[in-house]
Formats: C-alpha cells, sequence, structure tokens
C-alpha cells in the first residue's frame, strides 16, 4: 500500500504510545496457541519452533532477482530500520505474540514495517490506516470501529489481530507466503489475474504482471527480513522453495537422531577434502550430512558438523593436523584472476 513520507516520532509521542500497547496488551484476552480454523502446517511448526529463526546449517541466499534491489534498499532505508530494532522491541514483542497465538509465523511483523514503519496515525492516499494499514472495509468486516468519533485501525493490539485474519484468509487462498503479501497489498484479485497471464504461481515469473508498488513490497518485505534477521526465512521463499527447504530440514533432523552419527561444533577454515581423507569418508556422504558445511565456515560462522560416531575420535585427536593442513591448502591455493 501507498506510504506517504514519514515522519519523526517524538520522545513524549513514542513513550506513551509504548504505553498504550502496555495496557492493551494486558486489556486483551490470549487465545489458543492453535487456532482449529486452519490446521498449522509444518511449514507453521517449524517457524514457530524455532522462534522465526530457520536452521542456521541450511542458509536461505538472497534470491539473485532482489540483489539490486536489496543494495539500493539497504542504501535508503537500512539506517533508520536498523534504529527500529531498538526503539521498536515492545511493538515487535506484542506482534510475535498475536502472530504466534494465531498460528502465523512471526517473521510477518516485517511486513508492518513496510507497511507504516510502525505509524499508527499514518493514512494512505487510497484510506488505508495504522500500524497494518487496513483499509475501511476489511476493519468493519472484522469487526474494528470506524466512524467519526474511533478509528481503531490505530490500535496495535486490535489491528494486528485483524492483520493476522486476513493474512491467515490469503494464505488459505494461495498458499504461498510471497503471493500472500502481494495480495495483501494489490489484492487478491490482481494476484490471480497475475498468475493466468503468467501460467505460473510462482512470484518470480508472475511478478511483471502485477503493478509495480506491488512487486516492489514483496521485495522490500524480503529485503526487510534479510536485513532483520541476515537470513531468509519460510515467508520469503516460494511455496516450492519452502518444500525444498522442509525436505532438507527434515534430513537435518533424521540426522540428528541418528543414533550412529554425533554432532561436532566446529569454527575455522578447516578444508572439508582433508577431513574426509583423515577420516577416510566418501565425500559424498559427508556432504550429505554436512550440506553448506564450506560457505558456513567460510563466512567466520560456527557449524554442527555431523560424523559416524565411530570417527568421532579420530577427529578430535587430528583436528589441529587437519586445520593446519587445510590453512596451508588455503594459502597456497592460486588466486583466481
Amino acid at each position: 500500500m501507498f506510504k506517504p513520507v514519514l515522519h519523526i516520532f517524538t520522545v513524549t509521542r513514542l513513550l506513551f504510545i509504548t504505553f498504550c500497547i502496555f495496557l492493551s496488551s494486558i486489556c486483551v484476552a490470549k487465545t489458543p496457541a492453535v487456532d482449529t480454523a486452519i490446521a498449522p502446517t509444518l511449514a507453521f511448526q517449524i517457524e514457530l519452533a524455532s522462534n522465526g529463526l530457520l536452521n542456521n546449517n541450511i542458509p536461505i541466499p538472497l534470491p539473485t532477482q532482489m540483489a539490486s534491489f536489496y543494495q539500493q534498499y539497504v542504501a535508503k532505508q537500512g539506517n533508520e530500520l536498523l534504529q527500529m530494532k531498538f526503539w521498536a522491541k515492545p511493538y515487535f514483542n506484542l506482534y510475535d505474540r498475536i502472530l504466534r497465538d494465531n498460528g502465523l509465523p512471526i517473521a510477518l511483523k516485517y511486513l508492518s514495517v513496510i507497511e507504516s514503519h510502525l505509524q499508527p496515525n499514518l493514512v494512505s492516499w487510497a484510506g488505508a490506516v495504522g500500524p497494518w494499514q487496513l483499509m475501511p472495509y476489511e476493519a468493519s468486516r472484522f469487526g474494528l470501529k470506524n466512524n467519526a468519533d474511533i478509528d481503531e485501525r490505530t490500535d496495535f493490539t486490535k489491528s494486528t489481530i485483524v492483520a493476522s485474519k486476513l493474512l491467515k484468509e490469503l494464505y488459505v487462498e494461495f498458499g504461498d507466503w510471497l503471493l500472500v503479501i502481494a495480495a495483501y497489498n494489490g489484492g487478491a484479485g490482481r494476484v490471480k489475474e497475475a498468475i493466468q497471464k503468467a501460467g505460473s504461481n510462482n512470484f518470480w515469473k508472475l511478478q511483471y504482471f502485477l503493478p509495480e508498488e506491488t512487486r516492489n513490497h514483496v521485495k522490500k518485505y524480503v529485503a526487510t527480513h534479510y536485513l532483520f534477521e541476515q537470513n531468509g526465512g519460510i515467508t520469503t521463499l516460494t511455496a516450492a522453495e519452502v518444500q525444498q527447504y522442509l525436505n532438507q530440514t527434515q534430513q537435518r533432523v533424521d540426522i540428528a537422531n541418528d543414533s550412529t552419527l554425533c554432532a561436532i561444533e566446529i569454527k575455522g577454515r578447516y578444508n572439508t577434502e582433508v577431513i574426509c581423507s583423515y577420516l577416510k569418508i566418501a565425500t559424498n556422504y559427508f556432504y550429505r550430512l554436512n550440506p553448506n558445511i564450506n560457505n558456513q565456515l567460510a563466512a567466520g560462522k560456527n557449524y554442527t558438523m555431523y560424523l559416524p560416531v565411530s570417527k568421532k575420535e579420530l577427529f578430535e585427536n587430528a583436528k589441529l593436523q587437519i586445520l593446519e593442513q587445510s590453512i596451508q591448502m588455503l594459502l597456497n591455493a592460486k588466486p583466481n584472476f
């Protein structure tokens, strides 16, 4: 939805709104953890179980179609959004609770960030109001008061509950979070029309059959997610990509539960070929146990490496030699020009 020029919060206003959030969160009745209107999918369960942060051993790269957009977006919005991580914590805590209680991925809170930058009194040219930029029809349909005396779309708690219901409706219709976000902005009808014209329900293939504002809205959401989380998630993937991710995640779960394997936390520029050589493990088997290990170690991150239990002691005894040889190979490698 169209966003007017943002206004800077005064300290007094921020404190007042935070206080209102606190009061409203006390008054709201807690909904069941599982909404029986829509049975949570496996995707929801994984998202909720990990508090919105997915398996760190399976990072989700920024879509290649987003590279240029992301750089420009971060250059323009990055500083303001990173500051938001601190002053907006009370809002995010409220969003997390309501989204989780409604069986939704908590990462959807970033939709409110791009809708309004969490400004409760923001009004768009189309008449959308509040932190979730709800239209008058949506407010009335879900029971929010919207008259000359009061507009409950500006209430953080009530508007988030309504936004959650709307997002669930759209997910039931499309089964794809990128399409949900597109429909939230441009309407379900436009998304259906784009799917028909493109002959595909993949957002990246149908995006140019959508209005520019709508396709950029989805990209802003994806960019904001990566900026805040330093990774993608279920809501930044197409439906097909979600299934692929879940398959990889399930493989990691199966590996973690395999009593013939052990987990070893490592960090450093280990060369996996050297590891396999020392331990006499077939490389294709090793990579099946440890997907993306090279990228994670090269990025300086910890990695939970899985090995056959019979190889644990051998690795522990030789890990210094393995690391030294790995580093030497790295130093001897010819630069690519």
